[in-house]
């Protein structure tokens, strides 16, 4: 058996693996399956790498897009470990010598798009070469029940199949609840798996939600609070995205956006525009992301709320992925679960499903779109929310935007009797009932024409709750249907009482509302306290420089900045200020490669910093 531990450190810098890295890494080395769920940052893509270069003959590995597998064969050249990859952006010829290289023992890792695998000439190499393991990135494409199912990775387990010695095969995501964990072991035909979850826990990342009165003065404030730092914004539609990024750029911030609409290669600028640090803030749709392996993203906003939990998890979980702290902020609208149900139904479907496979998916997504809304408007630990949709139980953090929000406890009996007693008097009169937004004009006296017409205004309770905030009062509604004293029905939205209802109407029962009050102030004061970097932060001076130093490097080996040292291990550097080669190898996260490639100049910067602060 190989001694993983001296491979992590010559090829990583590291002396101690992450939870579960250890398991998932021998059990290749043992001939074992595996399936690996773990958080964005966890450290999957070791996992596949280091047992790579422990194993004889060439590890192939599948992924969805083609920037990840560019990013990664970048990173992995930088460790001393010789990768390629084979994908669309290659031409004919190139792949071809990739293949001829492969055949010579040249690489011990090679990515691969799910679509090459039905590919003849790949087949024909995969059949005579020597295999020794194929892992699978972003295992939840394979899933129906996963969020972004890919049909081409129904293609795996035919390709594993049909090679001349079947080698282990491990599966990695970090997004996957049960079902989806079952339907990737099934669908991969994986077997007696070594599954390994390590909790979906982040606790670098502070999770936020707001409804703010206007989302781009709240966005600008949050962007003041972070100036310096890189983030990804992300709005629903292609044309939010646009006006987003227009307004960021007048106000002289340096954005760029990125969306399916624009033509390739201003996409493929914008993005190395962001991975390379030259734009520091990245506006754009889901479509840009799962293939970003940028460490350096100290936060997430998102402009408009995600369809699911799954896809907010995966989003927001592109921040700190370092381990430094980061924020995740959600701005949230009622219009924008609108936009959702508006993307749901008018989705691309996949025809190689029946009617019955498509309308089950599509209720599906729609039981998790209202997962989703219910997050947003929670008073409950976001944290606690996010780990128990997952399967995970945990007391709340005390370190998300609703812990830390002024929250108290209010009676509402009146205000509920009042809208339950409306309720009930439209109900005798109009059984079929009417929906919220008319209900709530009719109780603040609205003159509007619909409200006229059906003779709402002879009603006792118009305008009753007139000096109330029409938010306020949606916000009752809200607590009387998560209570039971309303419901409301699915095909048409109209809302009726419940049996429930009438033990508060006679004052048998008493309603509660967790409200919520937070100012500017405080909030932004939050924000300030909590910035990666500011407090705790080793010889903020050094940091910095060896930063500065890091971009120059990167720019002279034209890769990102990142994929020199990541921000944690500039940390570390800046703390131990190690001045001699074998010091500086002991800096977490430097390998033997880096600290020949690299080492000299970072020594020299920091002998440089401490003769100017130190004296010495």
């Amino acid at each position: 058996m190989p001694d993983i531990f001296a491979l992590l450190k010559h090829y990583f810098g590291h002396v101690r693996f992450r939870p579960g890295q250890e398991q998932l890494i021998r059990a290749p080395l043992e001939g074992r399956d595996a399936l690996g769920v773990m958080p964005t940052g966890a450290g999957k893509s070791m996992c596949y790498q280091l047992p790579a270069m422990a194993l004889p003959g060439i590890a192939i590995v599948i992924s969805p897009l083609i920037s990840l597998m560019k990013d990664q064969v970048a990173a992995l050249s930088q460790l001393g470990i010789p990768a390629a990859y084979i994908n669309s952006s290659l031409s004919p010829s190139q792949c071809a010598e990739v293949i001829r290289r492969a055949r010579l023992g040249m690489y011990r890792i090679i990515y691969v798009a799910p679509e090459r695998l039905i590919s003849q000439s790949f087949v024909e190499f995969a059949q005579s070469a020597d295999i020794s393991l194929i892992a699978v990135d972003e295992a939840h494409c394979v899933s129906h029940w996963g969020q972004d199912f890919r049909p081409s990775y129904l293609k795996i387990s035919e390709f594993t199949a049909c090679l001349s010695a079947r080698p282990p095969v491990a599966a990695y995501t970090a997004t996957a609840t049960a079902i989806v964990r079952d339907d990737i072991i099934k669908r991969l035909a994986l077997q007696d798996p070594v599954c390994v979850t390590t909790g979906f826990d982040r606790p670098n990342l502070f999770f936020e939600v707001l409804r703010p009165q206007s989302k781009d003065a709240c966005l600008l404030d949050f962007l003041k609070n972070h100036h310096g730092q890189s983030g990804i914004i992300y709005c629903s539609t292609r044309k939010k995205v646009d006006a987003v990024c227009e307004r960021l750029r007048k106000a002289g911030l340096p954005a760029v956006g990125y969306h399916a609409g624009l033509e390739d290669a201003q996409r493929k600028a914008n993005q190395d525009a962001f991975v390379y640090d030259e734009a520091r803030i990245m506006v754009a749709t889901n479509a840009f992301g799962m293939g970003i392996d940028k460490s350096n993203v100290s936060f997430v906003v998102h402009y408009n709320m995600p369809k699911d939990m799954e896809s907010y998890y995966q989003e927001a979980g592109r921040a700190g992925r370092d381990g430094e702290s980061a924020h995740c902020l959600l701005m949230f609208s009622d219009s924008d679960v609108r936009t959702a149900r508006f993307l749901i139904e008018n989705g691309e479907t996949n025809e190689e499903l029946s009617r019955e496979e498509r309308e089950m998916i599509r209720e599906r997504d729609m039981k998790r779109l209202d997962r989703m809304v219910g997050y947003c408007k929670s008073t409950d630990c976001l944290r606690r929310q996010l780990l128990n949709y997952f399967g995970e139980e945990c007391e709340p953090c005390g370190n998300c935007g609703n812990c830390k929000a002024d929250l108290h406890e209010i009676d509402i009996t009146v205000e509920a009797q009042k809208i339950l007693s409306a309720v009930t008097r439209i109900e005798k009169k109009y059984p079929y009932g009417f929906g919220m937004g008319l209900i709530i004009q009719m109780l603040m006296g609205s003159r509007a024409s619909r409200v006229m017409q059906m003779g709402l205004d002879s009603f006792p309770t118009y305008g009753i709750m007139r000096d109330v905030d029409r938010d306020r009062i949606k916000e009752y509604f809200e607590q009387l249907l998560r209570e039971e004293y309303l419901v409301k029905s699915e095909e048409y939205s109209v809302i009726h009482t419940t049996e429930k209802a009438k033990r508060v109407l006679f004052g048998a029962e008493k309603v509660y509302f967790i409200c919520r009050e937070k100012t500017d102030a405080e909030r932004a004061s939050r924000r300030k306290k909590e910035r990666p970097g500011d407090a705790g932060q080793p010889a903020q001076g050094l940091f910095e420089r060896l930063k500065a130093l890091r971009a120059k490097l990167a720019l002279r080996e034209k890769v990102p900045a990142y994929i020199v040292f990541s921000n944690a291990t500039l940390s570390d550097m800046a703390k131990r200020r190690p001045q001699t080669m074998e010091q500086f190898k002991l800096v977490s996260g430097v390998g033997e490669f880096k600290a020949s490639r690299y080492g000299a100049e970072f020594l020299r910067e920091i002998r440089f910093w401490a003769s100017e602060h130190e004296g010495g």
